[in-house]
Parts: C-alpha cells; structure tokens; sequence
C-alpha cells in the first residue's frame, strides 16, 4: 500500500476508532506483548531493545530512544511499524505488518503523551484494571448547559469527537416503556401509562423512578445478576442433577436488594454470617451463597475428591464474585497476568479448607411459632409427669 494512503486510513482509524484517548496498558500492552516483546523483551533484546515495559521502550536502543511523548510521526518506534524509518526494517522483521488499528492505537498513545504507569514490573503483565483511578475532569463538548450531571459531559464529547448528534428525548410512552425494563425488567400496565401520561408534576418521572425501585419486581430483576455470579441452581449438577433446595437463600438475596442492605453486610452476611455474634437465622440462611456449589450423589466416588472440588469452587466464586479476578490459574502456577501467587491461592483454599456443611432447617414464620408452641406443650407435659407421686413398687404375695 502506498505510504500516503496508509498514512490516511490510519488517520481514518483515528479519528473514529480511537476517538477516546490510548490506555497504555488496555491498548498498548497488548500490541507489543503479541508481536515485540519475544525479540525485545526479558531473555533478549535484538539491538538493544526492551519493550515489556513503557519505560524501557521511551529509553529505546542502539537506534535510539523509542518515542517522544507527543510526537509520534517522528517517534522511532512508530517509523519501524510503519516502515517510514531511514535505517531500521519495518517491524516485527520478516513476520505480517502489525494491523492498521494497532498502529492507531500506538500513535494515538503517543501523540496523547505517552503517560508511563508508575507500577509498571518488567517481565510481568500488569493488567490496566490494577492501575489506580485518578480523577478525570468532566471533558469540554459543544453543547455547553446540556449535561445533567458529569457522566453527560463524558458522552457529549465522545460525540463531538464523532460528528454525532445526540438523539432526541423519546416521548413518554416510550420513556416509561425503557424505565420499566431496565429497573424491572417488566413493561408498564396500561393503566400506569394512563397515570403517567396524565401526571402534570414536573416530577413525574422522577417519582416514577422512585416507585420502582421500591417494586419487589425491582430486587427480583437485579438480584438475577448476583445470582448468576453465586452459580445459583436449583440442582446439584453432575449426572444425577438431583433437585436441591436453596431457594430460601435465592429469597434472602431478594429482600437483601429489596431492603437496600449496605453491601458490607450484605457481603459478610454471605461469606460469614454463621460465625457473627448470636447470628439470626437470616444471616446463616446468607452463607448459602457457599452452598451453591455442585454435589456428585454417584456411586462409588472419593467424598474426600469432591469436597477439596467444592473448596476450589469456593475459592474462585469469591474471587470472581468479590474481586473481580479469575484466580484459577493460580491454584497450578503462579498468575501470569494478575499478581496472584500459588502460595497465596492456598492461603485463600486454607480459609474455606475448615468448614461444614450442616443441613439447616428453614421453617416460615409460622412453622417457626407452631414448632415453638409444640415444644412449649411438650415441656409443659414433661414437667406435669415429673410432678406425679411415686407410688410403691407393687408386690406380689409369696
């Protein structure tokens, strides 16, 4: 391809497909971990150069450094993927040109100023989700007193970026049509239409919103989420796939979301509610968020096998659910991407490694009282034998 169309795509790509600023390790990372860092990385550096980290790849090599922030075109790193460079060959050297899109990106990153992560270790895949959050001022766009709250600003200016005009404000019906799905996955009833449509406060829509989200249907809508997430099911899985009954926990989680729990107690609840002091039967009937994992019933297997696969469930599911992090690679080797050790995959095992798994009896409220008043009328007749004169033994003549 002639270097003057080129050079237009990738200024195409750019202004469409990379109207939002370069992350260096979501968009960066990635490129030259695929195509760069097996010549330019930990166990060689071909001419020099190093490219498993930012900082190395800024400091370059024989050639020079690698990029000045700001600069792209005249930066060599994006010379030798792009074949402009007066010495070097193009780059990865006798292997496919890198895709226009990841060029984009390295330019993008470049004439951003080419910001270097301060947690950056060489020879280890740092994800960008372990970056910490700096604060990010709400963009400029130019729609000045249309945005509603700091979030517009962000996707006012993305648009402008584009050429894009924001779509009109849908008409009613159509507003509480979208309202009544996302919060309760459930259309409006005709007669909820009519109210609204003939509401004239200028809050109608806002105490619309409070409505439903007071609507059980609103819990039973977003707790399918974390539902998902805790691998709830109705059976035990494996080939026998009995039926298992944990719905009283499905239930808690609904009224945890219904009641607006803080999500601390809604998080210790679950991992250990069983060992809070004097815990409620609520919260023991929480900690079956660790019973949904799958029982093999068949014949003939090793108990102390599917126990330790139950402890292993337990330890990724928490680690999915709470952190946000698929740790199972660690439980055969150190993560390669996330900084998570074996060692410390089996300090997690060892803390689910002591539990039981005791059956725990759910009555209702009403069960509850009729079992109380039971006991109470036992006790009661106990008490009223124990209360009886002891006769004599009775003796038989000789």
């Amino acid at each position: 391809m002639p270097r003057f169309r080129q050079s237009a795509l990738l200024a195409g790509l750019m202004a469409c497909a990379l109207s939002a600023s370069a992350d260096y390790f979501r968009d960066i990372k990635p490129v030259l971990t695929r195509h760069c860092v097996t010549c330019h990385g930990a166990d060689q550096q071909q001419g020099g150069l190093r490219l498993d980290t930012a900082a190395a790849l800024q400091k370059g090599g024989d050639s020079g450094p690698g990029f000045t922030p700001g600069q792209a075109s005249e930066s060599a790193i994006v010379q030798v993927i792009e074949d402009t460079h007066a010495i070097v060959s193009r780059m990865p050297y006798k292997k496919p040109p890198l895709p226009p899109q990841d060029i984009a990106r390295v330019r993008s990153w470049i004439d951003d100023g080419a910001r270097i992560p301060d947690n950056e270790e060489p020879g280890r895949y740092v994800h960008w989700a372990f970056v910490a959050l700096r604060p990010q001022p709400p963009p400029s766009h130019a729609r000045p007193g249309s945005s509603r709250n700091g979030i517009d600003a962000f996707i006012l200016a993305r648009l402008d970026s584009q050429n894009i005009a924001p779509s009109p404000e849908a008409d009613p019906i159509t507003l509480l049509r979208r309202l009544h799905l996302d919060l309760t996955g459930l259309p409006p009833t005709p007669h909820e239409v009519r109210a609204f449509l003939t509401d004239p406060s200028p809050d109608a829509y806002e105490r619309r919103v409070e409505a439903l989200l007071q609507s059980p249907h609103h819990a039973e809508r977003w707790a399918r989420w974390w539902l998902d997430v805790a691998r709830y099911a109705d059976s035990h899985g494996y080939s026998i796939d009995a039926p298992r009954s944990l719905w009283p926990w499905r239930d808690w989680v609904i009224r945890a979301l219904h009641q607006d729990q803080p999500f601390d107690a809604f998080v210790t609840d679950q991992l250990a509610g069983d060992l809070l002091p004097e815990a409620t039967l609520e919260q023991r009937v929480a900690t079956g968020f660790h019973r949904n994992t799958q029982i093999n019933q068949e014949g003939g297997i090793d108990p102390e096998q599917f126990r330790i696969e139950s402890v292993i469930d337990r330890v990724n599911t928490t680690a999915t659910a709470l952190l946000g992090l698929t740790v199972a690679c660690a439980q055969c080797h150190d993560h390669k991407f996330d900084p998570i050790s074996q060692r410390e995959y089996f300090q997690f095992f060892a803390f689910f490694n002591n539990q039981d798994e005791p059956t725990l009896p759910v009555p209702t409220p009403e069960q509850h009282a009729a079992r109380r008043d039971h006991e109470a009328r036992i006790r009661q007749l106990e008490s009223d034998i124990a209360a009886l004169p002891k006769s004599d033994p009775i003796s038989t003549p000789g």
